[in-house]
């Protein structure tokens, strides 16, 4: 839920994320020391470009409170009202887990804040601290537009750390620091972003996947009527053209719910894919083949579900007889979440309480195993879009723990390497009697 702004607005402008470098030897001094000097220049400039009152903090960033009792709860505070949220690219901040936790926390603020108002919301402005490649970035990071060749290009063959140390750069590091500065003002003015509650950071999941673990995918299967198939009595505003549509929470979100899913497990670093389950041919309860695979042997599901699914869909019996197959036949790796929307009367009917008891006999087997878990909420009945945006996370971790520990893996064939064909005996032979080597003379 957003909080209203109240009175002027004294929020810091920017949140300043990055990677706290390791010291790596007595007696040599702060490690991080020029990113504070960044930040300083920063905070300067962003005084001089705005109408700040004296001591509003023009910036935060977490320097020295790591040693502190409340440090966790001062970061999400600030995460969680910050306008611009400002990460300091490098290797060492995709393998980051500080890292990653903020800039879930960040996105997930975001994505509430265009669903709710239904217009596009740009809060992150990246920077690079040293060079990297694209393909060094997360699936949660490669969908930005990344405008750093604007800054020039020693800006993107050094990075800020470059500009700085060089002092044959120091007039590129003052140009590229205040242009930065200008794009964190312009961002936060032009792209308003409300503050919302903090987020526990504790609890708060990263959005990169650990050192050293390849791609993390899962598929999305939407279980929901469309305008066509919705039942005549039902209100018809949660539906749309097809499943991909469905909004149940259409009184505080304008955007499908399966969009908003998308989004979010993509910001866990995620490739995810989406369907339809009257239209997914392999809704056997797993998610679908892989469409990359080369032979026979790899047509087979690799990738953890989730099931979302409408109580409503059930009241189509051709659909609800496939979801009892889906259920029957489901693997550990498939999961379900069932939003229902708490301000929705018809969801607290009679009819919306019979629906809850007939999901129960149509889905025993993934709901079951919902409840013993972690994830309770998310079978019971969603109520609220900020519900699900805090459940989902957990369903998601949870399935793919499930597919990691039960999945039959199927390595690649390797390279074939010939057998040595063999041209004498394995072992020498035993000496004859009589030829010496400890025979009869």
């Amino acid at each position: 839920m957003d909080v209203p702004e109240r009175g002027s607005d004294n929020r810091p402008y920017f949140f300043l994320s990055y990677a706290h470098t390791p010291s790596w030897g007595p007696d040599r001094g702060d490690p991080d020391h020029w990113v504070h000097v960044l930040f300083t220049d920063l905070c300067n400039h962003v005084m001089a470009l705005t109408d700040l009152p004296p001591g509003t903090p023009a910036g935060f960033m977490d320097r020295e409170m790591r040693s502190g009792q409340s440090w966790p709860e001062r970061l999400s505070e600030n995460l969680a009202t910050c306008r611009v949220f400002v990460p300091l690219f490098s290797p060492r901040y995709f393998t980051s887990e500080s890292c990653g936790r903020e800039w879930y926390a960040f996105s997930e603020r975001v994505l509430r804040a265009r669903a709710t108002s239904g217009r596009a919301v740009t809060a992150i402005v990246p920077a690079l601290w040293v060079h990297v490649s694209r393909d060094q970035f997360p699936y949660s990071v490669r969908h930005l537009q990344l405008d750093h060749a604007s800054f020039g290009e020693r800006y993107l063959d050094h990075g800020i750390y470059g500009l700085i140390k060089l002092n044959r750069l120091r007039d590129e590091y003052e140009e590229t620091v205040l242009a930065l500065a200008q794009r964190i003002v312009r961002v936060a003015q032009e792209s308003p972003l409300p503050s919302s509650r903090p987020r526990e950071y504790e609890s708060t999941p990263s959005a990169f996947k650990p050192r050293g673990e390849g791609p993390r995918r899962i598929h999305l299967t939407v279980a929901a009527p469309s305008m066509g198939t919705v039942p005549d009595h039902r209100d018809a505003r949660p539906y749309g053209e097809s499943a991909q549509d469905w909004n149940p929470y259409h009184g505080e979100s304008t955007r499908p719910l399966p969009a908003v899913a998308e989004e979010l497990i993509r910001s866990l670093d995620y490739q995810i894919t989406v369907s339809d389950f009257d239209d997914d041919p392999d809704t056997d309860g797993g998610p679908p083949i892989d469409p990359d695979a080369h032979s026979d042997d790899d047509k087979a599901p690799n990738r953890p579900g989730i099931l979302l699914v409408d109580r409503w869909a059930i009241l189509d019996e051709e659909r609800r007889h496939r979801l009892k197959e889906f259920d029957a036949n489901a693997r550990p790796w498939v999961s379900a979440v069932v939003p229902w929307n708490r301000t929705d009367l018809q969801c607290h009917s009679e009819e919306g309480r019979q629906l809850a008891a007939e999901l129960e006999r149509t889905l025993p087997i993934i709901l079951e195993r919902g409840r013993r878990t972690n994830s309770r909420l998310a079978v019971n009945g969603v109520p609220t879009l900020q519900a699900f945006t805090d459940v989902l996370p957990a369903v998601v971790a949870h399935t793919t723990r499930q597919y990691l520990r039960h999945a039959e893996a199927h390595p690649p064939p390797g390279p074939y390497v010939p057998r040595p064909r063999l041209t004498g005996p394995i072992y020498p032979p035993h000496p004859e009697p009589g030829s010496g080597n400890g025979g009869e003379a």
